[in-house]
């Protein structure tokens, strides 16, 4: 697991560091790299850019876990180990953060953009662009946003995904764009190397604002496709055959047609390997939290929100559910397994 970004970045300037008063040509950087068996996508992020992009082109890295990034070096190679992150903005035409906690995306910005010199000191062929594929609310993303604009040291966009580790692995994420019109076409080209679709959803947190929408959602489908199928199942019904029938019928859902919730109904389902990977319970309860706080914000009041979030609190305190995929709640509810 991550520890908090602001923890030890600040320091000396790094011994690795590229920038010259030349222009750069074609360069990225990378914040957040994650564990390679954690829930966060990152790590295949950053080896999918890495594999696309042309080879002359250059990629600064950083996590504050140094082994992941001497395992991405290793593994992938091609890229240069930045030893804080004020080194990764320096050298970064276009600099992704993929973080878990707004309090990391603060304390990152915060070292980056200080002192406020980049344009001068670490200059360009274009715009610096910070795309933040964090999902955080949209309240410290605008305050984010408006400190690197402010600074004119680069523009921020938010870019939340969607589809996982798996995904991030296969390159099939969405994202969800919150960006002005000018940036659109270059950051969409950016991220189609690390996933299937970018929408633009509209003005900066507007990406934000539409993953948590999606993802309050993904939260009550996961619950009601549990007790459905917990349902079937104890009045005798075979799981397999019930999943088919819902799947073509009206109750069907990313839940209960990739995600299934019960053992052996979708071999390659967390569910089927031990509730192992997948979208870990403790991000969900994250992003279902941040919805309901960006509902308070704004005099929202959802009606099923504020349970679902006292379930996944409950299976996230269980042993026997603990720092597995959301689809667990099957197993917390007594589903037959």
């Amino acid at each position: 697991m991550l520890r908090a970004f602001g923890d030890g970045l600040a320091g000396p300037a790094s011994r690795r560091g590229f920038a010259t008063s030349t222009p750069l040509r074609t360069s990225y950087g990378f914040i957040g790299l994650g564990q390679m068996d954690d829930f966060l996508a990152g790590y295949p992020m950053a080896k999918n850019l890495r594999t696309k992009i042309p080879s002359s082109d250059t990629m600064h890295i950083h996590d504050v876990n140094p082994a992941v990034t001497e395992q991405f070096a290793k593994e992938v190679g091609n890229v240069t180990i930045a030893e804080n992150v004020r080194e990764v903005a320096e050298n970064g035409q276009t600099v992704f953060t993929v973080l878990p906690e707004p309090h990391h995306v603060q304390n990152v910005f915060q070292q980056m953009l200080k002192p406020p010199t980049l344009r001068t000191e670490a200059p360009t062929t274009n715009e610096r662009l910070f795309i933040d594929c964090s999902t955080i609310d949209p309240k410290s993303s605008a305050g984010v946003a408006n400190a690197t604009r402010s600074s004119g040291q680069g523009r921020f966009i938010d870019a939340p995904m969607s589809g996982g580790v798996v995904g991030a692995r296969a390159g099939t994420l969405t994202f969800m764009m919150g960006a002005p019109s000018e940036l659109v076409e270059r950051a969409t080209e950016v991220l189609s190397l690390m996933g299937k679709r970018v929408v633009h959803l509209g003005p900066q947190t507007s990406g934000l604002k539409g993953k948590l929408a999606n993802n309050y959602l993904l939260a009550l489908n996961n619950i009601a496709t549990c007790e459905a199928m917990n349902m079937g199942v104890k009045w005798g019904l075979d799981p397999k055959t019930l999943a088919s029938m819902i799947n073509t019928a009206t109750g069907k859902c990313w839940p209960s047609e990739v995600n299934n919730p019960v053992p052996g109904v979708n071999e390659s389902a967390p569910a089927s390997k031990d509730y192992q990977g997948g979208f870990g319970t403790r991000l969900m309860l994250k992003d279902l939290r941040l919805a309901l706080q960006a509902s308070a914000e704004t005099d929202i009041t959802p009606q099923l929100g504020g349970y679902a979030s006292e379930i996944y609190t409950a299976v996230e305190a269980d042993e026997k559910c603990r720092n597995r995929d959301f689809s667990v709640v099957y197993r917390y509810i007594g589903g037959k397994e």
